[in-house]
């Protein structure tokens, strides 16, 4: 400013600039020098954080911000929402994405039945394309890259005799994209998921009443000759009783030794006290102040399976036959209650119970958790079942069976179930391993379930819950803005992903979804023409993301950031420098 012109203080400008938005706040930083410090004060971008963002005033700044204007530029420029790529090598929905742990490759899943692998990098190129129709598969659903990048895990929807559907996996080796091995995966939706670098876990589906099963979760062995698919080199990791038409599906692992070490801590006040150390949680001690807390309705609760070795299951069952024999049973059972009844009796007595004290006392613990959707009310996945899985079951030597186990503990029990009281659609870990993200669409407020196999209706209305596995309860309340249309018979796994900062997911009102995970606030839609299957962040770069739809495409999605960078790199065309110098010699 002119040095004859009074200056307004500094207090005046500040209530001044409270009224402009971001944008013409920079803008009247660059008039002069006291204008650019008052326009760069910290208590005003905090009010301008909170006020565009409409982030609830008791939630503090990111453990990582330097300050609240670096903050606001963090939002609103590193979100990956600026289409710069669309990727249309599939002729049919895409349904899945999967980046290598390096961030160099991803892989595609469609119901074109071909995975395809693609290389990451100025601009996305396809690499490979595997036709799995010759191995009589209808499509490929879902694929894994092992830790080290060597081999890639797909699974997919097999045809078999009679044109009866089960599922299968496939072992792709990427030194030259040959086909290792093949194992059989039943139910499909289990989709299977690498143990560690050579073991893949896969499951099978026995029979035992018209709505009773049985799940075995099989360790697989990744290199076996293609021919031999039908002898693998296995071991059964588990054998869990399902009950009411439910059954174990979309398996994961999460490994516990990164507990202590998360990118993000998503509890504020376990956030100001980072600095102190915290012991691993035990899943098989909650304490009983914990037990004894209200539990509010509706919300998803950690239960605590009971003993299984207490219950006298012979007698039990021995006195519910005399019963019906003697007509003691009023009113009388229908015959999906009676075998409901008889297997909750006889899983009783034929469980392994827990054992104890087998949680890891440090950070260098190698147990891990394997987590999946199950139930025990319908057949629609609405619960998360949790196994701790100890080193010595991570390799497949040993007999084929597992370890020895008693004439009557037939079955295994779980760790820890989480009721979700919705139809579960989706789940994902974050890159430390510490947070479980689970898309649900909720049941109806004190619904009851009288036939398991008429589950209650579902919302339309996507829920994205976040469950901390240190301490087994939900943290936040739930993300909520992405929608999905199709009832329980016909519903869909929408698949989500996770990345430091942020988490995103698909939904069927044909756009993905960014939220922030610490502000928990949703950033940014992403449109699509079809509904979108699958997301997935790059893992060396969230700021990269890409979408799977069932329009065919596969969206590449960059941060403003990232695209000013990106074309700053590169090479100007030398075309008009070649034609100046042209006409300076004429």
């Amino acid at each position: 400013m002119d040095a004859g012109c009074p200056r307004l203080p500094d207090t005046v400008l500040f209530e001044i600039f409270l009224y402009l938005d971001h944008a013409d706040v920079l803008s009247v930083g660059l008039v002069c020098q006291q204008w650019r410090a008052v326009a760069r004060d910290e208590f005003l971008w905090k009010e301008l954080f909170y006020r565009y963002y409409r982030v609830s005033r008791d939630v503090p700044r990111h453990p990582g911000a330097v300050s609240w204007y670096d903050e606001f530029q963090r939002l609103y420029d590193t979100i990956p929402c600026v289409e710069v790529q669309a990727l249309k090598e599939h002729n049919d929905q895409v349904l899945h994405l999967s980046f290598s742990h390096s961030g160099c490759l991803f892989a595609s899943c469609s119901k074109d039945c071909t995975v395809k692998i693609w290389s990451n990098e100025l601009d996305i190129s396809l690499q490979h394309s595997s036709n799995m129709r010759p191995y009589n598969w209808s499509y490929t659903q879902f694929s894994q890259f092992n830790s080290d990048d060597s081999l890639l895990l797909v699974s997919g929807v097999f045809v078999g005799p009679h044109n009866s559907s089960s599922g299968e996996i496939a072992v792709i080796s990427m030194e030259n994209f040959t086909l290792l091995s093949r194992v059989r995966n039943k139910p499909y939706d289990v989709f299977g998921c690498w143990l560690n670098e050579t073991n893949l876990i896969s499951g099978n589906l026995h029979r035992i009443g018209r709505i009773t099963s049985c799940s075995v979760l099989w360790l697989n062995n990744a290199f076996q000759g293609i021919e031999s698919e039908n002898v693998n080199v296995v071991k059964r990791l588990f054998k869990i009783q399902n009950l009411n038409a439910s059954t174990i599906r979309t398996v994961m692992v999460a490994d516990c030794s990164r507990y202590d070490s998360p990118d993000l801590l998503l509890d504020y006040e376990e956030q100001l006290a980072a600095s102190s150390t915290c012991p691993v949680f035990d899943l098989g001690s909650d304490s009983e102040e914990e037990e004894a807390k209200p539990k509010p309705p509706l919300e998803p609760a950690v239960q605590e399976l009971p003993d299984a070795g207490g219950v006298p299951a012979e007698h039990g069952l021995q006195q519910l036959f005399d019963d019906i024999m003697e007509g003691r049973v009023r009113p009388a059972m229908t015959e999906t209650e009676l075998e409901t009844k008889v297997a909750e009796l006889f899983v009783h007595s034929r469980t392994k119970p827990p054992e104890p004290n087998l949680l890891p006392t440090d950070s260098n613990s190698k147990i891990k958790y394997l987590i999946f959707t199950t139930g025990c009310l319908t057949y629609s996945p609405h619960q998360i079942g949790i196994k701790r899985i100890l080193p010595h079951q991570m390799t497949t030597a040993g007999p084929v069976l597992g370890e020895e186990r008693r004439s009557d503990e037939f079955f295994d029990s779980l760790d820890h179930v989480i009721d979700i009281h919705g139809h579960i659609i989706g789940m994902g870990l974050s890159p430390d391993h510490r947070y479980l993200y689970v898309n649900s669409r909720a049941w109806p407020r004190d619904c009851v379930i009288s036939d398991p196999m008429q589950p209650p209706p579902i919302a339309e209305e996507i829920d994205l819950h976040v469950f901390d596995l240190k301490t087994m309860k939900e943290v936040k309340r739930a993300l909520r803005a992405h929608r999905a249309y199709t009832p329980n018979e016909e519903c869909f796994f929408i698949f989500l992903d996770v990345s430091r900062d942020f988490v995103a997911s698909g939904a069927e009102d044909r756009h993905g979804y960014i939220w922030d995970r610490h502000y928990n606030i949703c950033l940014a839609k992403l449109q699509h023409d079809n509904v979108v299957n699958s997301v997935a962040f790059s893992p060396v770069e969230q700021e990269l993301l890409l979408t799977a739809s069932d329009d065919t495409t596969i969206k590449v999605w960059r941060s403003p950031r990232a695209v000013r960078i990106r074309q700053a790199r590169r090479p100007r065309p030398r075309k008009l420098l070649f034609s100046w110098l042209m006409n300076q010699k004429s």
